[in-house]
């Protein structure tokens, strides 16, 4: 009995030296080396914590109707974490008939029990059907994409190649607001390489950037770059440049610049930004207004045209400077002539009436020699040198006929907006809203006054001036339509290159402003060194032919409704100015439907055969007919819904679709 009662007293002894024991190892372990032993459970079960970067949705960038320009679309890159995977034969066959994978490399990497990674990257309706799998982990990449193609790609810009941040055009402008902001993600990566979302982390949520809409129209983009285009190779020019602008408030519909690269390609460009060109004949509208503001000259006050030659004088120790010009003026010739006939010798002795200082000053006004203001990057002020460095009596009549500075397309476009606007300069603008993702309106560009240049009876002088220059008897007679005038001015400057003017070689341009009774828009066209070389036989009919695109398409760039009253045009096929006649073409006059208050015609219409033709010119075509179009894809009409040789009623819709290749 008392040994039993030992035994029983020793092993309760035992346990609780044990109970003791256990209770002390507790407390050490969970109290006084805590830190110690969660820090060793957190290394043996993950290898790192990440933190990672949730890209934002970079913001659109559309033109003025809304037409995608340059957009963001969501791509995806595949984790396949093949541990979580309840159904690996399922999710391989998926994986294999949608992403293209082999079967071997994925039982493969099934086998091994490790991640499997697709690059790809793959479209929401590749990975469509893996979104409800286990294991399969999408992480969204956005790439940008051109819609449009090539339509205003060097206004658009682009992005640097390896990160998302604009390096060139509005791309660039408005980065920081189409950039957004990204957000951010934390999750563990354990020792066998899974990924998990780390719970209790915070999530911050990436905010897409905003939409940018632009003045731009996309159809009179496609009109300036594909006319462009054609007059560059009709006249066998280097290059050239051409704007459209809303007179009445500085928009920039369509601005596009072309020019030839070493291998003969045509390649697009923003030199209507960026590279000042001599403006020639146009600039003598500006020497004008300076005579009418300060009253210079007496009403019909005339100079000599001194028989299309003449010796200006210098000074007793330099010879006399040679004017010439091409046509021959036998009699006096007022201001309103001068311009009208484009008499360097007329407007060179007219400046002589105004200090160098008030040309200066004038041609600053107007806006060259500073920047626009308008939104793309690296603009050119232009070229305009100050007063006291001008050489005396040569200088003065140099700036009256167009030379010794230089201007932008867009500026001249600015500028010949102000007569057009009865005196007040707007500050050109590619920028009309700026709107949230949610589509709300964040910003609105209003029309903004730079300063009143001119009074508005000198501007409606000025317009007259330009009606007379592009009348039958001026040198911008090719640019008339058949039942709505257009004002302008052409322009033909030596080309300066190699510190030199260069014999036989040409800048050709012609400033136009639509119509004349109400003006809306205002045209910039100029061509580089083309064949012919007057801005009246290149030039002009360039505009001409671009304005009756215009006026045929579906656009509502021009308001149809105010050409009605206009009184009627002088014909395309008027006598041109002797100054400028050289072998052309036939110039084909369209009869349009200009006048909205018309009754509608209600022939049916044969469709024509477009397949074959660039979109441009088939919508033309179509337009023409009085149809309407609707256009899928770019390039090279392939076929049309309904096919050629059906009878349509007028305002039917065919829909066109293209392609790069047939």
């Amino acid at each position: 009995m008392a040994r039993s009662t030992a035994r029983i007293a020793t092993l309760q002894f035992g346990l609780t030296v044990g109970f003791l024991v256990v209770i002390g190892r507790a407390i050490q372990v969970q109290i006084r080396e805590h830190d110690r032993w969660v820090a060793a459970g957190e290394q043996g079960r993950t290898r790192r914590i990440q933190t990672m970067v949730l890209p934002a949705h970079r913001g659109a960038i559309v033109d003025r109707h809304g037409t995608p320009l340059a957009l963001s679309q969501t791509f995806y890159h595949v984790d396949i974490a093949f541990p979580q995977v309840r159904d690996t034969t399922e999710l391989i066959r998926q994986v294999t008939q949608h992403l293209g994978v082999s079967v071997a490399r994925l039982r493969s990497a099934s086998r091994s029990r490790r991640d499997y990674y697709l690059h790809g990257p793959y479209t929401e309706e590749d990975i469509l059907t893996l979104r409800p799998l286990r294991g399969v982990r999408l992480r969204p990449v956005f790439l940008r994409q051109y819609p449009s193609g090539g339509l205003a790609r060097p206004v658009v810009g682009s992005l640097h190649p390896d990160s998302s941040f604009g390096i060139s055009g509005l791309e660039r402008s408005f980065d920081s607001l189409l950039a957004g902001q990204a957000g951010e993600a934390v999750r563990i990566r354990d020792r066998g390489g899974r990924l998990y979302d780390s719970p209790g982390r915070r999530l911050r949520k990436p905010v897409p950037g905003v939409t940018i809409w632009l003045t731009l129209d996309a159809e009179l983009q496609s009109i300036a770059e594909t006319g462009l285009a054609d007059a560059i190779k009709e006249f066998d020019a280097r290059g050239g440049d051409v704007v459209f602008v809303e007179a009445r408030t500085g928009d920039v519909l369509a601005a596009a610049s072309l020019t030839h690269g070493e291998d003969g390609a045509l390649r697009a460009g923003v030199s209507m930004f960026s590279a000042p060109f001599e403006p020639g004949s146009t600039a003598k509208l500006f020497t004008a207004a300076a005579l009418l503001s300060l009253d210079r000259i007496e009403s019909g006050k005339t100079v000599s045209g001194e028989n299309g030659r003449w010796a200006m004088p210098v000074s007793s120790r330099r010879p006399p400077r040679i004017i010439e010009d091409t046509h021959v003026e036998h009699e006096p010739l007022t201001l309103e002539r001068a311009v009208q006939v484009s008499s360097n010798i007329a407007m060179a002795k007219f400046s002589q009436f105004l200090t160098s200082e008030e040309q200066y000053e004038m041609l600053r006004d107007f806006g060259f020699g500073s920047m626009s203001g308008i939104e793309f990057p690296g603009e050119s002020p232009g070229r305009l040198t100050f007063p006291d460095r001008w050489t005396p009596n040569i200088s003065g009549p140099s700036h009256a006929i167009g030379y010794e500075f230089g201007v932008t397309a867009v500026q001249l476009a600015a500028a010949y907006g102000a007569i057009a606007n009865d005196g007040v300069l707007l500050a050109p603008s590619l920028l009309k809203e700026i709107r949230d993702p949610d589509g709300r309106v964040r910003y609105r560009h209003e029309p903004e006054v730079v300063r009143r240049v001119v009074s508005s009876g000198v501007a409606k002088q000025l317009r007259r001036f330009l009606g007379e220059a592009a009348g039958e008897s001026g040198t911008g007679s090719r640019v008339q339509l058949h039942n709505v005038r257009v004002l302008g001015k052409t322009g033909t400057a030596r080309l300066f290159e190699l510190g030199s003017y260069q014999r036989g070689k040409f800048t050709a341009s012609f400033a136009g402003i639509f119509p004349a009774e109400d003006p809306q828009l205002v045209v910039i066209t100029k061509l580089v060194n083309p064949r012919g070389g007057f801005g009246g036989l290149t030039a002009a009919p360039l505009t001409r032919r671009m304005l009756e695109e215009v006026l045929a398409a579906r656009a509502s760039a021009v308001d149809r409704r105010s050409l009605a009253g206009g009184r009627a045009a002088v014909e395309s096929g008027s006598r041109a100015n002797p100054s400028e006649t050289a072998t052309t073409e036939p110039i084909q006059v369209l009869t349009l439907p200009y006048d909205s208050t018309q009754p509608p015609v209600r022939t049916p219409v044969t469709l024509i055969d477009v397949t074959g033709l660039n979109t441009r010119l088939a919508v033309f075509r179509l337009h023409r007919l009085g149809l309407r179009v609707q256009l899928v894809g770019n390039g090279t009409v392939r076929r049309s819904a309904p096919s050629a040789g059906a009878v349509l009623r007028p305002g039917a819709t065919v829909t066109l679709f293209a392609g790069t290749s047939p």
